[in-house]
């Protein structure tokens, strides 16, 4: 699991949205959305359309990001 401390005001505006809507300051984009692939793999969790193809542009972005993860038992 990852646990990234946040402010209160970063929670509020973040509340239930995915990438597709909702994206941290710039400066952290690569740690949260390689955070969001790597949960999403790990704990087997579904994707929809919106949110596939907003990680898909941001990942592009990053072509020599490498991502690791060990799966949930």
């Amino acid at each position: 699991m990852t646990l990234v401390g946040v402010t209160a005001r970063s929670t509020r505006q973040k509340s239930d949205q995915d990438p597709a809507t909702w994206m941290p300051a710039p400066a952290v984009h690569r740690r949260y959305i390689g955070e969001s692939v790597v949960t999403k793999h790990r704990w087997g969790l579904a994707v929809d359309q919106a949110e596939r193809e907003a990680l898909l542009s941001y990942v592009a972005s990053c072509p020599n990001a490498n991502l690791a993860f060990e799966r949930a038992s």
